[in-house]
């Protein structure tokens, strides 16, 4: 029985000497891992380690795949596989304690267990395995760091561009609806206009039309009118159409600019029927075409802002290095970019930036994903009809953004947590514990900081960058 141990355990010894990761370590150490280790072997679909739950020992895949997967709402998503000849699990001043979701079997699976309680004499007994699990401690959490960014940012491209396409319907809709109205005035003012050519019209006669057609501009008065002001308005000159023979029909759109009754009865002394009828349908559709013109530009405009938002938003001409930021320009667009999503819950998002803010250095995309983040908590924290502001300031070398909400706050229990990776107090599937994390990885890589406080009532996060120096960027 002695003789087949010795047999099996000079088995596991060779086997390790032809592991891809650890097969350069010293004989001796070897020996020392097969000395302390199981073998373990597992099934297809078979769970190795549990979401939640303390890993128990490192691993050492001799053969077979493994994958950790991860539900990111939307159900299991793999996010890293290991194979024969890699190491998973606990590895030696690793601060791993759970895993983020649960480790399972993609084929039939043999590894060489090592228990948690046996890492601190391998450390010390076994330095050269040691030093190899090290840099491949180092190597995984930059995969990690990798993975976890690039899946946060397709989140947040997600409700980005969910976002987006909510607000650009709005002034699309009104552009179409406009072309297709304005087809329809033209028609109309092409018709009078022919009235008005067949008219045999006097000098007298053509300027009270001129007359009429100024008025028949935009608005000049600039106090604003209520809604029963406009509607008895309105009326007024429905009737003045009716007591002339007219059609009420263009009453509305002769409400909206300067005209009155007044100026109409002047109009009406000098030119008669038919030419009348003729002049009011040239002056409305005039008008109309003038408005419905101004809306699409506006429409138009708006767009264009958005656009002009979101490519600022996701920078996409990033720079490889560090360069001066226009943090104003950015949290404005970051704002503009999550108007769609204050709006839905009645949320007033205010912006108060220090006049002429210097600018940081740091990388735009990075800094942009960073307050978009926040903000994006802060509106989800907020109860319908909440508050969110947003403030920039200099303070000494640094410039400090604030964005403060009137939620219910971060309770107690849980605040120690909130920058730990996958760890959230969202529902399932509105969140999956990144967004802080990486916030908190971004602001470092920029070398800034970040801080909060919380209570019932206001929370506050404070992300603090180093001014721009424009002596040292190049040209």
């Amino acid at each position: 029985m002695w003789r087949l141990y010795a047999l099996m355990k000079q088995d596991l010894i060779d086997r390790l000497s032809q592991h891809k990761t650890l097969g350069a370590a010293p004989r001796e150490e070897l020996e020392w891992l097969a000395e302390h280790g199981a073998i373990r072997k597992l099934d297809t679909g078979e769970v190795l380690s549990v979401k939640g739950r303390q890993v128990e020992a490192l691993y050492i895949l001799l053969a077979g795949r493994l994958a950790l997967f991860v539900d990111r709402g939307g159900g299991p998503d793999k996010v890293i596989e290991w194979r024969e000849g890699d190491v998973a699990g606990l590895l030696p001043y690793s601060r791993l304690v759970a895993p983020p979701g649960d480790s399972r079997a993609l084929e039939p699976l043999e590894i060489l267990s090592i228990p948690r309680e046996h890492l601190r004499a391998m450390t010390s007994e076994c330095f050269a395995v040691t030093s190899i699990l090290v840099h491949s401690m180092i190597d995984r959490a930059r995969l990690f760091t990798s993975s976890d960014l690039q899946n946060e940012k397709m989140i947040s491209l997600g409700k980005l561009s969910a976002g987006l396409a909510h607000e650009l319907n709005n002034p699309a809709s009104a552009i179409k609806r406009c072309a297709a109205m304005l087809e329809e005035h033209l028609r109309d003012s092409e018709e009078s206009a022919r009235g008005l050519a067949a008219a045999a019209l006097s000098e007298a006669q053509i300027a009270a039309i001129d007359r009429a057609r100024a008025a028949c501009g935009p608005r000049q008065s600039p106090t604003a009118q209520t809604a029963l002001e406009q509607a008895d308005r309105e009326e007024a000159i429905a009737g003045w159409l009716a007591r002339h023979g007219l059609n009420a029909v263009n009453a509305g759109m002769l409400a909206d600019t300067d005209v009155t009754p007044e100026s109409l009865d002047q109009l009406a002394a000098v030119v008669e029927q038919p030419a009348l009828h003729a002049v009011l349908c040239w002056a409305s559709a005039g008008c109309a075409i003038r408005n419905l013109t101004a809306k699409i530009q506006d429409s138009a405009a708006h767009i264009s802002t958005l656009l002009s938002a979101v490519k600022g938003f996701t920078h996409m001409d990033q720079a490889n290095v560090a360069e001066p930021v226009d943090l104003a320009a950015n949290l404005s667009n970051t704002v503009e970019v999550l108007k769609s999503k204050a709006r839905e819950k009645s949320v007033a998002v205010t912006l108060e930036l220090e006049a002429a803010l210097p600018e940081v250095r740091g990388f735009a995309a990075e800094l942009n994903q960073v307050c978009g983040n926040l903000i994006d908590n802060a509106l989800d924290a907020v109860a319908d009809g909440g508050r969110v502001e947003v403030l920039a300031a200099r303070d000494n070398q640094s410039v400090v953004v604030r964005i403060i909400d009137n939620g219910s706050g971060i309770p107690g229990d849980v605040r120690d947590r909130i920058f730990d990776p996958f760890f959230t107090t969202k529902p399932m599937g509105q969140g999956i514990g990144l967004g802080l994390d990486i916030a908190r990885r971004l602001v470092r890589h920029n070398d800034g900081a970040i801080e909060f406080e919380s209570r019932p009532g206001l929370t506050e996060f404070r992300v603090r960058l180093p001014i721009a120096d424009r002596k040292s960027t190049p040209d």
